[in-house]
């Protein structure tokens, strides 16, 4: 048999053909050499044995975050380009090694860069010579300091954690305090460290004017996810309410920063400058808030006004106030101001004395401007997911997307599973709840069919895609009449003669569970026809243009995950909003020894006939038609609806 390449051994092994020991190089990119712990001695971490094409090298990177010698938690993607052909060649890094390898590289010198969600990227020159050994490149990257720290992320809660959380708004907007309290406590044992079920017992403290337990809560609320202005907010107006002036204005200064243009934050910070005499900001936020909120900000007319008598502007202070009674004419605050009025229109007159300036800055308190705010409303997370444009996703700063080859390749990809699939089959489990204006599940059923799906392209450039349910069930059989397919078809947006109907952008490189992912966004172009979604009410057909979001992986170009939503309410069918959410895994089918790329579960929210519905359809036991249609298996039972 012909010798067509050799191989790299970096430990002692007597399997090793060509060397009997190896000499690791080293290589630090980022500051002096470190000590790495025992646990990561070289020879360890490099016990592996690397096969490359004569006459080139191999690069072995591994990648830390700024802790000594701590793996990064994540995966890093690594960018290598040869000064001489500027083609740059892409790899991902191991979860559970944070390593990534370069092959087959001619000897010479290469630039690197290496990036990640959440951290500074590192470049560097790297050579790659004439030796039997690897050369090993640690990388210690610095966390990005304007990025969201991903340390401590809200992770999904469980489905018994949301519900409780979806009852518990319930009550709370009902006034229900006893039982938002049962369901929250519990849910947060289970989840303490989720923002918004802090936030959500902050939020009840603060009903409860225990606004002690409450600032626990929403400082928590806050801490979990800094840039939470609804968090910061109210952790700011339970300080002015606490009189903890320093404490109010730290956390009404951050939410400001996160919601510039809230008029609230602005105006609750101005009341903290009041009561610290710093009147100059005080005015400054007032006025703002004004700009911003225009009547609805009536409230900081208040402040604006004692700022500006406070600063000795009598006139302009006494027009800010009159402002404040023309918008609210009936506020129960209205008598307090006018009397507020009158006492400055009689010291206005008077020559002010040191006593006067005294009385005049007593004359500061005498109106509370957070009386005249509104209580605060209950901002909860909606029913179904923000919009896919609502949404800003987290991508690495300063990392270059490669726009032409994601499309690219991912459509390659796309276009293996259509010449492998001819028809695959899977147990299908569906989940389906009915849900109130809030969120709260009505009605719940469970149902399991035998699926199976067909993927052709019986001529150049149409595809055909046919999903089905063995047991063949009718509309009546489906939980509220209404029955969803179309998973298997949604990554077709990327297939080759697909994607020119919508418009493509690669937005960057986030992270899906650890694995680095370009993130592209598409949308259905107004000028080509769609071939892609549809409603089918009747006999009628109704196509519905999608627009949405992939997760490609960046080394396999994979596609792992797309959420897609409508562009347009359709009130002619009474469909006025859509969004779902496929996950792609890699499914093996032994007997061929392959695995292929096939949806594994979908959520669907879906707001049709004046209804909220929410469904999650998950798949196992695959089988692929041309491999498997000799296994027999007993048919799945189908479970009856409950509720």
């Amino acid at each position: 048999m012909p010798y067509v390449g050799r191989l790299f051994c970096v430990r002692f092994f007597l399997a090793c053909l060509l060397t009997t020991t190896a000499i690791a190089q080293r290589d630090i990119s980022t500051g002096p050499p470190q000590p790495l712990p025992a646990n990561l001695d070289p020879l360890r971490r490099t016990a592996t044995i690397y096969s490359t094409l004569p006459g080139t090298g191999v690069l072995v990177f591994t990648v830390y975050n700024e802790r000594k010698g701590t793996h990064l938690d994540r995966q890093a993607l690594l960018k290598l380009v040869s000064p001489s052909s500027q083609s740059p060649v892409w790899q991902t890094t191991l979860e559970d090694t944070s390593q990534g390898v370069f092959a087959n590289l001619a000897y010479g010198n290469y630039n690197v860069e290496v990036s990640a969600v959440g951290y500074l990227s590192s470049q560097k020159e790297v050579q790659v010579p004439n030796s039997l050994a690897p050369v090993l490149v640690d990388v210690v990257l610095r966390r990005d300091p304007d990025a969201i720290n991903l340390d401590v992320s809200d992770r999904e809660l469980s489905p018994k954690a949301r519900k409780q959380a979806k009852r518990a708004v319930s009550a709370l907007r009902s006034g229900n305090f006893k039982e938002a309290q049962k369901q929250l406590d519990e849910a947060h044992q289970l989840f303490p460290y989720s923002p918004d079920l802090n936030f959500l017992l902050g939020y009840l403290y603060f009903q409860k004017r225990d606004f002690t337990e409450a600032g626990t809560y929403l400082g928590a609320a806050a801490s979990l996810n800094p840039h939470n202005a609804q968090a910061l907010t109210l952790l700011g107006r339970t300080g002015l309410e606490r009189q903890d002036y320093p404490a109010a204005r730290s956390a009404l200064e951050q939410a400001v920063l996160a919601d510039a243009e809230n008029w609230l934050p602005h105006n609750l910070l101005a009341d903290a400058y009041l009561h610290q005499k710093d009147y100059d900001k005080a005015r400054d936020e007032a006025q703002i808030a004004i700009t911003k909120g225009k009547t609805a900000a009536s409230p900081a007319q208040l402040v604006l006004g004692q700022a500006l008598v406070n600063l000795g502007h009598d006139q302009e202070a006494i027009q800010a106030l009159n402002v404040f009674l023309d918008e609210s004419p009936k506020h129960p605050m209205a008598e307090q101001v006018r009397a507020l009025i009158a006492e400055i229109q009689q010291h206005e007159s008077t020559a002010t004395s040191s006593d006067d300036t005294s009385q005049t800055e007593a004359r500061l308190f005498s109106v509370d401007p957070l009386s005249a705010v509104a209580a605060p409303p209950l901002a909860t997370t909606p029913w179904q997911p923000p919009g896919i444009d609502d949404v800003k996703t987290a991508v690495a700063s300063g990392v270059e997307c490669p726009s032409a080859q994601v499309v690219e390749e991912s459509g390659k990809r796309v276009q293996e599973l259509v010449h492998d699939v001819a028809r695959f089959a899977a147990v299908e489990d569906l989940f389906h709840e009915s849900l109130d204006s809030f969120g709260v599940p009505v009605r719940t059923e469970t149902r399991k069919y035998n699926y199976v799906a067909s993927i052709s392209e019986p001529q150049p450039g149409f595809l055909s895609v046919e999903e089905y349910r063995v047991d063949k069930p009718g509309l009546a059989e489906y939980p509220d009449h209404i029955a969803s397919t179309g998973f298997a078809a949604l990554a077709l947006v990327f297939h080759p003669d697909m994607r020119d109907t919508f418009e493509m952008q690669c937005e960057g490189l986030g992270d899906w569970h650890g694995q680095a992912s370009w993130l592209v966004h598409f949308r259905q172009r107004p000028d080509r026809p769609n071939r892609m979604h549809s409603y089918k009410v009747g006999s009628e057909i109704h196509p519905v243009p999608l627009k949405g979001r992939a997760w490609i992986t960046a080394d396999k170009f994979q596609i792992v995950r797309i959420e897609a939503e409508m562009m347009n309410p359709m009130p002619e069918i009474q469909l006025l909003s859509e969004h779902e959410f496929v996950e792609y895994g890699p499914i093996p089918f032994e007997k061929k020894n392959i695995s292929l790329w096939l949806p594994k579960s979908a959520e669907i929210y879906f707001d049709f006939r004046k209804h909220h519905y929410y469904r999650r359809h998950s798949f196992d036991h695959y089988m692929l038609y041309s491999v498997d249609s000799d296994e027999k298996r007993k048919e799945p039972v189908a479970k009856k609806p409950r509720s």
